[in-house]
């Protein structure tokens, strides 16, 4: 389940690309499926064992095209351990809700972004997400939990002050926020709750099936309950940078 637009934020095969707080790697795969040069990078150093033996895995099988290469790196996001302009994109998916100094993380990712470069950030969106609020104080008052909730115009001015240009934004997920809703209303850690399980499997066969009702629904939707607001953005060339 991809929350980046590839269609908004296109890769060339070879594109040097930072998964940033990777988590299970979603993203990182589909960039190494697309043909990318990828790093996947966490704090969490299970998950990032995980993501390297899924990037094994994809190579033997042969998911990923000839010259994409992929690496897993346990590293923290304040203080990234590459040389300035390394990527030609950067993703950064459901992470900058949970880190106190969310101007430093954007410092670093510009840091390292190439003059020309695109970045996408994905962040819970305001309304839902006050709903999760509202409904659970355990959803969010957990170590490494959510600190805050983004207003799109909030974001997207805090890009602009690290000094990118956002060139577009939308909603994701529309049909995983009633979801979240009934997770906080039932208990976040009670999966047995029928209403949860019921929905739960909903999800699992949309997303298995990708049945063109459910895609419908929730293009219809999500400018209305969509789980996640995206903005893309690039970091503005200077004059004598090279294409």
């Amino acid at each position: 389940m991809l929350t980046v637009d590839f269609a908004r934020f296109p890769l060339a095969a070879g594109d040097r690309v930072l998964d940033l707080g990777c988590g299970a790697g979603r993203h990182a795969f589909e960039c190494y499926r697309r043909g990318a040069r990828v790093v996947a990078l966490d704090r969490n150093g299970d998950e990032i064992r995980e993501v390297a033996g899924w990037f094994a895995a994809m190579r033997d099988e042969g998911e990923a095209p000839r010259g994409a290469t992929a690496t897993a790196v346990e590293g923290d996001a304040l203080a990234l351990p590459f040389p300035d302009a390394s990527f030609d994109a950067v993703i950064i998916s459901e992470v900058m809700e949970h880190i106190p100094d969310d101007k430093g993380v954007l410092a670093e990712m510009v840091r390292v972004l190439r003059p020309g470069g695109r970045i996408a950030v994905t962040v819970p969106r305001y309304g839902p997400e006050r709903v999760c609020w509202a409904l659970s104080d355990a959803y969010h008052e957990v170590e490494g939990g959510h600190i805050r909730i983004y207003r799109a115009d909030e974001l997207l001015g805090r890009m602009r002050e690290a000094g990118l240009e956002p060139y577009g934004t939308h909603h994701a997920h529309a049909l995983h926020s009633p979801y979240w809703w009934l997770k906080c209303a039932f208990g976040v850690d009670n999966d047995k709750a029928l209403p949860v399980r019921a929905y739960h499997q909903l999800l699992v066969w949309d997303i298995m099936k990708k049945p063109l009702a459910t895609r419908l629904a929730e293009q219809l939707l999500n400018p209305v309950v969509g789980k996640s607001f995206v903005a893309y953005a690039t970091k503005p060339r200077l004059a004598g940078d090279a294409a």
